[in-house]
C-alpha cells in the first residue's frame, strides 16, 4: 500500500519551540523533574489573565455572543483597536483593522494577500520562526537579515539594505523581540523606515509585547513615525493581557489610502473565506485596552527581578553569555562550548531535565550559538535550572 504524498511546502515548516516538546515528553516519562523554560506562556506559570478580562468574556457567553461574528470583528472591538492605535501608540492614517485567530493569523492573511511564490521577505535573525515557517508555505524566501548582538541586538540598517533584491516585498520588524528581548530605538526605526520608502517595502511591526518594557526605555510604534508607508501594527491579547489561550490578535494598517487599498480587499476576501475569529472573547478585547492595567506594571516588575536573577546566573557559567534582554520575557545567552546547540538542547532535556530552544530555530549569525530561555517561571526554579546548565557545562570540560 502506497503512502499519502505530502506537499514539497511542509518540508520548510518548522517550529522550534514546539518541536522540543517531544523529547522532553521522553525525560518526563522516564522520570525526570523538569523545568520548562522553552514556551512563552505566562499562564503555565503563577501569572494569570486580568480578572475583568475573564469577566468579559464570561458575561458575553451568558449574553449568546456564541454566533458568527463579522469576517473582520466586531464592531466595539475593532473600534477599540482603532482608538488604542491613534491615542496610546500614536499612529495616523489608521486605514484598516483586522481581527484574527491570534497575531499568528493576520500575519498569515497579509503575507498570502501580498506575496507571489519567489518573492522575499526581510525578517530579522533571530527572530520568529512563524515568519520563515509561513512563507516556506507560500513558496515564498525568508531573506534573514542579523540583530547586532555587540549593540543590544539592534537591527543593522546597513546590513538590511544590502539583503535587498529585486524580489524582496516586504520587511519584518520584531520589536520587542522574541527570541533576543531587544527593544529597537527610535533612531534604527527611523533608519529603518528610510529604506522600505526607497525600496517600496511594506513593513511587518510585529508589536505584541510593546507594554512589557522592563527598563526604562520607550517602546517606539513603528507606525508612529511615518504616516506616508504602508505598515501593518500586530498585536493581541496573548502577552500582554496574559491570555495566550484566548487566541484573539489584530493588525492595524497604516499609510496611504490609494497605496494600501489593494491589500485591504484582498485581506478581506480571505478573511470572509474563514468566517471570523472567535466571537465571545472579542468581547474582552475593549476590556483590556481600555480597562484597568493594574497587572502590566505588577507583570513587569516580576518580570524584571527575574531577568536580573537569570542574567546573574548566566552570565556567571564560564562559557556562556548573555546581553540583558530589554523586553517581553526571553534570554538569547550565547555560549563557546565544544557542541552544536541542538545537542546542548538534547543534553539538557534529557539528562539534566531543563527544556531550552535551540538558537538555531529562531536563526542566528553565522559562526555563533545560543539557545532561547523563557524567564517566565519562579526565581526558585530559574536558580535551579541554572545550576544545572552549570553543571552540563563543567561536565563539558571534565
Amino acid at each position: 500500500m502506497q503512502a499519502v504524498r505530502t506537499a514539497r511546502r511542509i518540508e520548510g515548516v518548522t517550529y522550534a519551540v514546539r518541536d522540543v516538546v517531544l523529547l522532553a515528553r521522553q525525560a518526563a516519562a522516564a522520570g525526570k523533574q523538569m523545568i520548562y523554560l522553552n514556551i512563552g506562556d505566562p499562564c503555565q506559570f503563577d501569572f494569570r489573565t486580568p480578572e475583568h478580562v475573564v469577566e468579559a468574556i464570561v458575561r458575553a457567553l451568558r449574553d449568546g455572543h456564541t454566533g458568527y461574528a463579522p469576517s473582520e470583528g466586531t464592531a466595539e472591538a475593532v473600534e477599540a483597536i482603532r482608538r488604542d492605535a491613534e491615542e496610546r501608540k500614536g499612529i495616523t492614517g489608521v486605514r484598516d483593522v483586522l481581527i484574527g485567530h491570534g497575531a499568528s493569523e493576520p500575519i498569515e492573511i497579509l503575507l498570502t494577500a501580498l506575496l507571489e511564490p519567489g518573492e522575499g521577505v526581510l525578517v530579522p535573525r533571530p527572530g520568529y520562526p512563524l515568519y520563515p515557517a509561513v512563507l516556506a508555505k507560500l513558496g515564498a524566501r525568508a531573506v534573514p537579515y542579523d540583530l547586532d548582538e555587540s549593540a543590544d541586538w539592534q537591527p543593522d540598517p546597513e546590513q538590511i539594505e544590502k539583503a535587498i533584491d529585486g524580489g524582496v516585498r516586504a520587511l519584518v520588524l520584531i520589536n520587542p523581540n522574541n527570541p533576543t528581548g531587544s527593544v529597537t530605538s527610535r533612531q534604527t526605526l527611523e533608519r529603518v523606515l528610510e529604506i522600505a520608502e526607497r525600496h517600496d517595502l511594506v513593513v511587518l511591526s510585529d508589536e505584541i509585547y510593546d507594554r512589557m518594557i522592563l527598563d526604562d526605555d520607550d517602546h517606539v510604534a513603528t507606525a508612529s513615525l511615518r504616516d506616508d508607508l504602508p505598515i501593518a501594527t500586530f498585536g493581541g491579547l496573548s502577552k500582554v493581557w496574559l491570555g495566550p489561550g484566548l487566541r484573539i490578535g489584530w493588525s492595524v494598517l497604516s499609510g496611504p489610502e490609494p497605496k494600501l487599498a489593494p491589500l485591504i480587499e484582498a485581506m478581506g476576501r480571505l478573511a470572509r473565506a474563514r468566517l471570523c475569529a472567535n466571537h465571545p472573547i472579542q468581547h474582552a478585547v475593549r476590556p483590556a485596552l481600555e480597562g484597568p492595567s493594574d497587572h502590566i506594571v505588577a507583570t513587569n516588575r516580576t518580570l524584571r527581578r527575574r531577568r536580573d536573577l537569570l542574567v546573574e546566573k548566566i552570565n556567571a557559567i564560564d562559557g556562556w553569555s548573555l546581553v540583558p534582554p530589554r523586553g517581553a520575557f526571553y534570554a538569547f545567552p550565547r555560549f563557546e562550548l565544544p557542541v552544536e546547540d541542538t545537542e546542548v538542547v538534547r543534553e539538557m532535556i534529557l539528562g539534566h531535565g531543563v527544556v531550552l530552544v535551540h538558537g538555531s530555530g529562531f536563526g542566528q549569525k553565522p559562526g555563533t550559538q545560543h539557545v532561547r530561555i523563557v524567564f517566565l517561571p519562579d526565581e526558585r526554579l530559574l536558580t535551579e535550572a541554572c545550576d544545572r546548565l552549570a553543571t552540563y557545562t563543567r561536565g563539558l570540560s571534565g
